[in-house]
Formats: structure tokens, C-alpha cells, sequence
């Protein structure tokens, strides 16, 4: 498992990926009965917590909802119960009903970081209501040596409001149209800068930083020119921190955005298209491409 929910699960069990972590679940049947046609509830409590509880959060749906939902479970304690089956009339027959148990991944970096093994305990209570009658079940998630919490990273890009469009696919995609030397007729969600022997078009985008589990609270996001131009000379990819510059280039060799990157706190950041104002032997017209290799580094 891990905060960010990535990577396949273990076999049947289901990971929703949250704002600030993971939630890993399962259903499980249970089966209560009484004597009589007596009314019963079952109810569950941590009888041995996660030895790191602050990475591990064990919760519960009640057998009254669909435990599909990251809403549906609650999360579970070693003081007070919760509901595992609501009251049930049982009319002296067993009555099996599907509950939820979910285990909850939350981001943690710096201090509080932890990977490796944890187990947990919990106490099912079935009630007879009618007679205060009790048995009990017991859940050890120790098998065969207890839950896995393992590190994650993961950097995405995102559209920044009045930015160009960054289009998600096997790797992110962007397209200024139509440019010139001159800045002329620049498409939506560019602003041109005169600069010299041409212009730069300029755009806000956003990189998405997310890792978990780590002694660092803090990234360094890098990027890299791997793929260049056929037309370097007349096209060039810039970076800046501002719409207006100063700019960048972008080479092979990286160029750091930032060593101060948070887990999911977004990074405005701008990226530039210089076109050059060539005539004569030098100019061209026509499409052409480029490829940055953006790199996140998490101590």
C-alpha cells in the first residue's frame, strides 16, 4: 500500500485515491445468530493497534451500506466501537450479512514517515439485545507478516487557468499554433514578449509534485530538453517564473525548477517559445517539434 493510491492492489482488496492519501478496502461476510427471535447487532474495536498508527489508520462500514465509498467508513478505535451490523431481527435463524474493513494511507513526510510491516487487531462483539448476551470474533491482519506501506512518488502536469491546454496521453502534449518572429496574432492563452531577434510566446502551465513517505519534506523538480527542434536555430524552448520572464533556455542539461517542490501543492511555472525573426538562407516556415523530460527527486 501505499498514500497515493498507485500500483495494483492486492488481490481483492480496492484502493480510492484521496486528497491527502489512500483508502484500501475489502467486504467480509459475517454471520450472527441467537436463540429466539431476538433482535442482534454486531459492533468492532481495535484490540491491538497499528504500532504506527499515524500511518496506518484501520476503518469500518457498517453491513447498512455498499462500503464502496470513501464516505461510507469510519474510522476505528481502541476506546469506542463502531457499527460493523446495525440492529437485526434475527428469527432464530443465522443472519449473514457483507461489512466493510478499510485501511487508511495518509501522506506522511518528514518525521512521521514510515515504510515497512504493520499489524493490527480487531474484536467483532456480537449483542443478543434481548438478553445482553454476548459472542465475540477476532480479525488478526498479521498474515503472513502484517501490511506493507511502501514509499510513492508521482509528477504530473496540469492546464493553468488562461494557459494553453496540456493534454493528457501517453505523455503530456502542448501546441502553440500558429507563431512568428513578430508576435503577430498570438493563439488563446499566450502572451508574446518582444525579446531580442524575436519573440516568446508564453505560457502558464502547472507541475503536480506527490510523494509520501519520505524523511524529506521537500522535491526538486528538474527539466530537460531530450528531444530538440529540427529548427533550433529559429525555435527555442524556454522556461521562467513569471508570464513575462526572464527566461530560461532549456538544454540537455537539467534545469531545476525548484528544490523546495511540496507533496500536492501545484507549481505555477511558464514556459516559453522563442521564434526567431531570420530572413534569408536561415528562415523557415512549417511545423516542428520538441520533448522535455521533466524529473522529480524526493531525498
Amino acid at each position: 500500500m501505499n498514500a497515493l493510491g498507485i500500483g495494483t492492489p492486492a488481490a481483492g482488496v480496492t484502493v480510492i485515491q484521496l486528497t491527502t492519501g489512500a483508502l484500501y478496502y475489502t467486504h467480509y461476510m459475517l454471520t450472527g445468530k441467537a436463540n429466539g427471535n431476538h433482535t442482534i447487532t454486531v459492533s468492532a474495536l481495535i484490540k491491538s493497534n497499528f504500532t504506527h498508527a499515524a500511518a496506518l489508520g484501520l476503518q469500518s462500514c457498517p453491513s447498512s451500506s455498499a462500503c464502496n465509498t470513501s464516505g461510507a467508513f469510519s474510522a476505528m478505535s481502541t476506546a469506542t466501537p463502531v457499527t460493523v451490523m446495525p440492529p437485526t431481527p434475527n428469527g432464530n435463524q443465522p443472519v449473514t450479512v457483507t461489512a466493510g474493513l478499510g485501511i487508511l494511507v495518509p501522506d506522511n513526510d518528514g518525521a512521521g514517515a514510515f515504510t515497512g510491516t504493520d499489524t493490527v487487531s480487531i474484536t467483532l462483539t456480537l449483542l443478543d439485545e434481548n438478553n445482553n448476551k454476548i459472542a465475540t470474533a477476532e480479525i488478526d491482519l498479521n498474515s503472513p507478516t502484517g501490511e506493507t506501506v511502501q514509499s510513492a512518488v508521482q509528477l504530473t502536469l496540469g492546464t493553468a487557468t488562461g494557459g494553453l491546454t496540456i493534454s493528457p496521453s501517453n505523455d503530456y502534449a502542448a501546441n502553440y499554433g500558429n507563431v512568428n518572429g513578430l508576435g503577430i496574432g498570438p493563439g488563446a492563452g499566450l502572451t508574446t514578449v518582444s525579446v531580442s531577434g524575436g519573440t516568446v510566446y508564453s505560457t502558464p502551465y502547472l507541475i503536480n509534485p506527490v510523494f509520501a513517505e519520505f524523511s524529506s519534506t521537500t522535491a526538486t523538480v528538474s527539466a530537460a530538453l531530450t528531444t530538440n527542434f529540427a529548427h533550433p536555430t529559429i525555435l527555442q524552448l524556454d522556461d521562467a517564473s513569471a508570464l513575462g520572464g526572464p527566461f530560461t533556455q532549456l538544454t540537455t542539461t537539467p534545469l531545476t525548477i525548484t528544490s523546495t517542490g511540496a507533496d500536492r501543492s501545484a507549481i505555477t511555472r511558464y514556459l516559453g517559445l522563442f521564434v526567431s525573426k531570420t530572413n534569408g538562407a536561415g528562415a523557415f516556415t512549417g511545423s516542428d517539434s520538441a520533448t522535455i523530460t521533466f524529473t522529480m527527486t524526493v531525498p
